[in-house]
């Protein structure tokens, strides 16, 4: 079957991606899923380490696992009404501004089972996988909530005047199959199979949706990385997707009381709300 509005990992299945569901589909339940797949990935991280070239590696005499690794962090999500444990390991934070959900990545990475088969790579720095555009919007939940915990890096301009990044993101996401392909199995990759990516995050591109001088990023008012339950007006049309946030009749982009072209900064009753999200100012 055709699975629309996901631009697949998968150089080989960019477009179309064909897919088998598990025969027992109708009784899958994501949450048994979620603490089955934790399990598994606990373990991987207890009998894991990274060696002496920054590569996974399993312990065979003593090596400090990558559980008790002090960059290895635990982000816990709720995607569909299930709570997941999406765990990173980061080598390097970056040093600009990380990605929402919502927003384009420029990125290498190596995709791999937990037996350390790797199903995709892609080694050159680029704003597509493949030829579809990196927005982490289209790509796999631990993608959407996995990159936000870097950040990009530094431009440097290079004497033949091509340019390059320096101190920019890369590490390792371990990730739940809920917050990969669940229960779909695809070549290689059977169902409900948690994957390991090493990434690196050279740039970020920050969108704004509706155009209205808000980046998407900044319109995730409670924090949750789901742009899609921040909705000011009530009117059914998440805020980053609203020209209007308040509701009050005055586009966002025109509450620009100071004109300095950012929204977020005029407050012009003083009540600490910012006008284009405050329905009494006009």
């Amino acid at each position: 079957m055709k699975i629309k509005n996901i631009l697949v990992l998968f150089a080989i299945c960019l477009a179309i991606y064909s897919c088998k569901k598990d025969d027992d589909s109708d009784d899958y339940d994501a949450a048994s899923q979620s603490i089955i797949d934790d399990n598994i990935l606990i373990e991987y991280l207890k009998t894991h380490y990274l060696n002496e070239d920054g590569a996974l590696d399993t312990i065979t005499s003593g090596q400090s696992s990558l559980m008790v690794d002090p960059r290895l962090g635990v982000q816990e999500v709720e995607y569909n009404e299930v709570d997941y444990k999406l765990y990173y390991l980061v080598k390097n934070e970056g040093s600009t501004i990380s990605p929402s959900a919502v927003d384009s990545v420029f990125v290498t990475y190596t995709g791999m089972l937990l037996d350390s088969t790797v199903f995709d790579s892609k080694t050159t720095f680029s704003w597509n996988i493949g030829t579809s555009p990196a927005v982490l919007s289209g790509l796999i939940p631990g993608w959407q909530y996995g990159f936000t915990n870097f950040k990009g890096g530094t431009v440097v301009q290079n004497e033949d005047e091509s340019f390059d990044f320096e101190d920019y993101g890369e590490g390792i996401l371990f990730i739940p199959s809920g917050l990969a392909y669940g229960n779909i199995s695809s070549g290689i990759i059977e169902e409900n199979s948690p994957l390991i990516f090493e990434i690196a995050l050279k740039s970020v591109n920050l969108i704004d949706h509706d155009y209205d001088g808000v980046d998407s990023k900044f319109e995730d008012l409670n924090g949750d990385n789901n742009l899609n339950n921040d909705d000011t007006d009530g009117d059914g049309i998440p805020n980053y997707y609203d020209e209007d946030d308040d509701g009050d009749g005055v586009l966002t982009i025109d509450e620009d009381a100071n004109g300095d072209g950012d929204p977020t900064n005029d407050d012009t009753d003083n009540d600490g709300i910012p006008d284009y999200l405050d329905a009494d100012t006009y």
